[in-house]
């Protein structure tokens, strides 16, 4: 070390030393091809876009499929309480014999026959709105829709045929409103 290097040190504190001085940066890393960076960015951006797309569509069509749903579904709990109108029209019906309804007089018949066009209007009414009436009579024993209440010994109808109708049942739109009760033939053919 010089006097004037010396000097230069004691005269200014201030000065950096050797060992005092900033550090040089490390050179940053060279980008050793930027065409496969960016490409390698760009996949990147083209797959998360996809998988977005894709999200999107699933997104809507569980949308329509839940908007469908409702509005084939949201009259479930209307329907169920106009069944029991359905029931209670039948049962008027059924309590006139067909030797009843021969001999009734002209003021019974067309109460008859107007209550015979309610049942049927309510039932197309409910129809339109996706609620179909179950009538299993001769048909296979499906505990899907049917509800067994009793069993009948007849080797004549192959076993499991529901030959009797209790109550009628209803579904709406796939769904199960109420079960059709039944009674189911036993003994016969399988």
């Amino acid at each position: 070390m010089t006097t004037a290097d010396h000097h230069a040190q004691t005269s200014d504190p201030q000065a950096p030393t050797p060992e005092t001085a900033a550090p040089q940066a490390a050179p940053e890393p060279e980008i050793s091809d930027p065409v496969a960076v960016l490409t390698a960015e760009n996949q990147s951006l083209k797959d998360k876009l996809l998988r977005t797309l894709a999200d999107m569509e699933n997104l809507r069509r569980r949308t329509e499929k839940e908007m469908a749903d409702a509005r084939t579904y949201a009259v479930a709990n209307f329907a169920q309480d106009m069944l029991t109108v359905t029931d209670n029209l039948r049962r008027a019906l059924d309590s006139f014999s067909e030797e009843a309804r021969q001999a009734a007089d002209s003021a019974v018949k067309p109460m008859l026959e107007g209550v015979e066009l309610t049942e049927r209007d309510l039932l197309k009414t409910l129809e339109r709105h996706h609620i179909r009436k179950i009538d299993p009579q001769g048909e296979r024993f499906d505990p899907n829709l049917h509800q067994a209440m009793f069993e009948v010994e007849d080797p004549a109808l192959p076993a499991g045929t529901v030959t009797q109708v209790v109550q009628s049942g209803f579904v709406i739109g796939e769904r199960l409103l109420r079960p059709a009760l039944v009674g189911v033939s036993k003994g016969g053919p399988k």
